[in-house]
């Protein structure tokens, strides 16, 4: 247990190391000797935790989306049990996303950034993440719409669509307030997005 307790720690300790120098000077400059030195760590426990710089990064991508997802999963099923409707779980995972970029602007800088590059040898691997991010969105959508909260018969809304512009919306939207804006509070940035939302003003 102490072993895999240690292990883990020294893997988080790499992940900060190459998302910061990652998101700084790119992936390709980025070299696995200043990846040990930022982590503290000797380069052959780079490699006994990763096969290579790619691997490293491949899961790097799945330790951060896999963040995202359980931040806006525990937003979402936070505001049902409050008795919330899928407008208002919404509302909570746009504020978890928010706040998410707040506390990791780097990796989702990076993220963003690699979702528009179709070259790479992880781009499966982003896809896949991509995925999971967006179906958290997707399922709230869903109930929403079988619960008569969102979209309608004349106007029925198109899940997969919407839930992906969500994502896009509140990451891009989020990386320019911290990047542009910061002085503007998370509240203020919520407020804002939260008009975007169907049934909030954004959509039926």
């Amino acid at each position: 247990m102490r072993s895999s307790t240690r292990r883990q720690a020294t893997r988080q300790k790499l992940y900060e190391a190459a998302v910061t120098l990652i998101a700084e000077q790119g992936f390709s400059a980025t070299t696995v000797d200043e990846i040990a030195e930022r982590a503290g760590v000797a380069k052959g426990t780079v490699y006994y935790n990763f096969a290579t710089k790619s691997v490293l990064f491949e899961e790097l991508l799945r330790h951060g989306v896999g963040l995202l997802v359980a931040s806006l999963r525990e937003a979402a099923e936070g505001s049902r049990r409050a008795g919330g409707t899928s407008a208002d779980a919404l509302d909570a995972m746009v504020r978890a996303g928010l706040v998410f970029v707040e506390r990791h602007p780097a990796f989702v800088r990076l993220y963003v950034a690699e979702l528009w590059r179709t070259n790479r040898a992880w781009q499966p691997t982003l896809t896949t993440v991509r995925r999971e991010a967006v179906a958290v969105v997707e399922e709230v959508l869903r109930a929403g719409v079988a619960a008569g909260e969102l979209g309608g018969d004349e106007e029925p809304l198109d899940v997969p669509l919407t839930a992906s512009a969500l994502v896009g919306t509140v990451l891009v939207a989020a990386l320019d307030w911290r990047s542009f804006q910061p002085e503007r509070s998370v509240d203020e940035v919520h407020a804002v997005l939260s008009r975007l939302l169907p049934g909030r003003g954004g959509g039926r």
